[in-house]
């Protein structure tokens, strides 16, 4: 990991007194505006999404104290933006607002073999996010940092303002939480694998899932998968795997966990959902366990509607789910 300095910079002065009681969770990448059209209807559905900002969402829809950190423009995008946050009680004090370039959008739509992206993020205002300007007071006050893949993809400069939080919540002994999401369009597999694996080596919780994961890696047993994380460093890790569940694996236990059974109709964020659920849970009881079963129940729940925000779960749904299916 690039060395990077350590002295406040402005942004970071800029917070410090803010959060001193500030978000347990930061989650640290991009965010983006979305439309959405259900395979059943011309119309565009307008919502927002963004992996690391999804998962803040979750977070906070399930009662923990959650923050971001990213750039968006000046633009109604923007604005929007802020504005979800403000409603979903998620901290913006670390976002910063860039009035030259614009917030980042995106377009799902639906057929026989799933869901497809198109993106419009080149030039967006989070791939300007710098080392230099990273909230370090934020982050060494957080008791959870999470990043994903794509928080690196978006630009070299993103990528370096990455390993500068990360550095920065290691020092303070905050826990690094990461998911491995791979895009290749945003990057060759050969780019992709250098730096993520450089990561996962300060990673405490790893959540990957299945197909990244053998892409990367080039293994196919999830057994196998989990043990070359844990090798590389990782306290926890969360592995998804679709229709056959979670396997989740410390150094000394594992358990495979079932799938619920939803009728799905848009797996749009359900990762997302997961590592947010996941997070808020092991948060509140440490337990790797009953974390990967919590947000196992809520990732179901997210894919019954479309978005990956709007069906987000609340905490008293996904327990009723777990109570439902035995499970608490």
């Amino acid at each position: 990991m690039p060395q990077r300095r350590s002295d406040a910079t402005g942004t970071d002065r800029a917070v410090a007194g803010a959060m001193k009681h500030g978000p347990a969770l930061l989650c640290l990448g991009e965010a983006m505006v979305e439309f959405n059209r259900p395979e059943d209807g011309p119309a565009w559905r307008q919502g927002f999404g963004g992996d690391t900002s999804n998962t803040a969402i979750a977070a906070a829809r399930l009662g923990v104290s959650a923050g971001y950190v990213s750039r968006v423009g000046s633009d109604l995008f923007g604005r929007m933006l802020l504005d979800l946050w403000q409603a979903e009680g998620v901290d913006t004090t670390t976002v910063q607002v860039d009035a030259a370039a614009p917030t980042g959008l995106y377009f799902v739509t639906h057929g026989a073999e799933g869901h497809s992206f198109e993106y419009r993020r080149s030039g967006s205002a989070a791939s300007r996010m710098t080392a230099e300007r990273m909230p370090l007071s934020a982050i060494r006050a957080a008791r959870v940092l999470h990043l994903s893949a794509i928080s690196q993809a978006i630009s070299e400069t993103a990528c370096e303002a990455s390993f500068a939080a990360i550095e920065s919540a290691r020092a303070a002994g905050v826990t690094i939480s990461y998911d491995t999401n791979l895009r290749l369009k945003l990057w060759t597999l050969e780019r992709a694998w250098s730096v993520i694996d450089a990561t996962l080596r300060h990673a405490d919780i790893v959540l990957p899932g299945l197909d990244d994961a053998r892409t990367l890696m080039g293994v196919d047993d999830p057994d196998t998968i989990c043990d070359r994380l844990l090798k590389r460093g990782a306290k926890v890790v969360a592995l998804t795997m679709g229709a056959d569940g979670v396997l989740v694996a410390t150094a000394d236990a594992r358990a495979r966990i079932a799938p619920h059974r939803v009728e799905a109709v848009d797996a749009t964020g359900a990762g997302d959902a997961f590592d947010g659920a996941f997070l808020a849970e092991w948060l509140a009881t440490g337990d790797a366990f009953a974390s990967a079963r919590f947000a196992n129940a809520a990732a179901a729940l997210s894919v019954q509607g479309y978005g990956a925000v709007a069906p987000l779960p609340r905490r008293d749904a996904v327990e009723a789910l777990l109570r439902t299916a035995g499970e608490s």
